[in-house]
């Protein structure tokens, strides 16, 4: 039983409408023993009628129901909400990767993927910090933050052979991304005779591509999200007498620029000191804008917008300090002792004779033995210079 009295605005009452609860939206006394009751049923129709003194026995106040109303505590309400914010923080996590990574990234590394590379769509780039810098990581950064937001499926990583598995086992322990090495046995498998089409996380070698047209006529029926190039600078192309010099490794940077939407080049040595060989380099990531014969006026332009360059003095961490301890450079002067004195004329000595020996055999037509010899020689002489022990492990 529920009094006319105990009707409130937001009460879910049973017995108004045979079969259903309501709402009550309103209510309008008429005297002490009639309300005017205005509500909304189940399905949300409105609904209005009068209730007497008599109908109070059929009423029934209903809690517990799914149907809410305003009349909680809003404080509460708003703990509730603040608890469920904090469970869902991470999904809105704008730096998402460095947090789920292994790894303790540094200011100029976060800035170089969240505030050069991710906000450029597509991403032609070049990063070109000094050594020491992380490029993998910064890479590492950048293909996780991708593929969280749903932007990389597919990934091929292009790098000098001597670092393949290096890259693999960074990937793997730092961000978790199976990549697999292009090796001839996968090669040699591949179900579909493409060894490129079926896998999505790949890392090849530089030269392996490079030297090898059948591996490039498949890579060129594929496409990809990203390519990622280590030591980029040895794709190299130069002026010579007025023409380009263009190498295998060259054009397969046209190649590989031409098959993906974004392309990353990474390199501690983008210039050679040459102008017009920097535009070459420059063209594999924008060639409308470098092509053709180098000129002065035109070529010579801010690539500010294509890369990015951090020496070591620039490098911070998070409070400021230098991430590498200056670098002072000056001459100490020390005494040798007789014996060091002796065994350094004994060396020199041998090393003049032997040095003479070779520059004979150059001459008599054995140049690169000559030359062989040559380098040994000057590599015992500085180990000489190093320390005892060194020349004596040499000897």
């Amino acid at each position: 039983m529920l009094r006319l009295e105990h009707l409130r605005r937001g009460s879910l009452v049973r017995g108004v409408v045979p079969g259903q609860n309501v709402t009550v939206l309103d209510v309008r006394w008429h005297g002490s023993a009639c309300v005017e009751l205005t509500y909304k049923d189940e399905v949300g129709n409105p609904g209005n009628t009068l209730l007497y003194r008599d109908d109070e026995s059929r009423l029934e106040l209903v809690t517990g129901s799914y149907l809410c109303s305003f009349a909680g505590d809003g404080h509460l309400f708003r703990l509730a909400a603040e608890a469920e914010r904090i469970r869902l923080a991470y999904l809105f996590d704008p730096y998402l990767a460095v947090h789920t990574s292994r790894i303790e990234a540094l200011p100029h590394q976060i800035t170089a993927v969240y505030g050069e590379m991710l906000p450029r769509q597509p991403l032609r780039f070049l990063l070109a910090d000094d050594p020491g810098a992380g490029k993998t990581i910064m890479t590492g950064l950048l293909l996780k933050e991708l593929l969280i937001r749903g932007d990389l499926c597919r990934c091929l990583i292009v790098c000098p052979g001597s670092l393949a598995e290096q890259w693999q086992d960074e990937l793997q322990f730092r961000f978790q991304l199976p990549f697999e090495l292009v090796t001839h046995e996968g090669i040699e498998s591949a179900c579909t005779g493409n060894f490129f089409a079926e896998r999505d996380l790949l890392i090849c070698r530089l030269d392996q591509l490079s030297r090898n047209e059948d591996l490039q006529a498949k890579l060129r029926l594929t496409d990809w999200d990203i390519i990622v190039v280590d030591e980029a600078h040895k794709m190299s192309a130069s002026f010579t007498g007025g023409e380009v010099k263009v190498t295998k490794r060259y054009r397969l940077g046209q190649l590989l620029g031409s098959i993906c939407r974004h392309f990353l080049l990474l390199t501690a040595t983008p210039h050679n000191g040459k102008e017009e060989d920097f535009q070459l380099f420059m063209a594999l990531l924008d060639a409308d804008r470098f092509e053709g014969r180098f000129r002065d006026v035109v070529h010579q332009t801010d690539v500010s917008d294509l890369m990015r360059r951090m020496v070591k003095e620039k490098l911070v961490k998070f409070d400021g300090t230098p991430l590498f301890p200056e670098r002072r450079a000056y001459t100490v002067t020390y005494r040798l002792s007789d014996l060091e004195a002796a065994l350094y004329a004994q060396v020199t000595e041998y090393v003049r004779e032997e040095m003479n020996r070779a520059e004979r055999l150059a001459q008599a037509g054995d140049k690169k033995r000559g030359n062989t010899v040559g380098f040994a020689l000057q590599t015992l002489q500085r180990r000489l210079a190093s320390s005892p022990e060194a020349i004596y492990q040499s000897v």
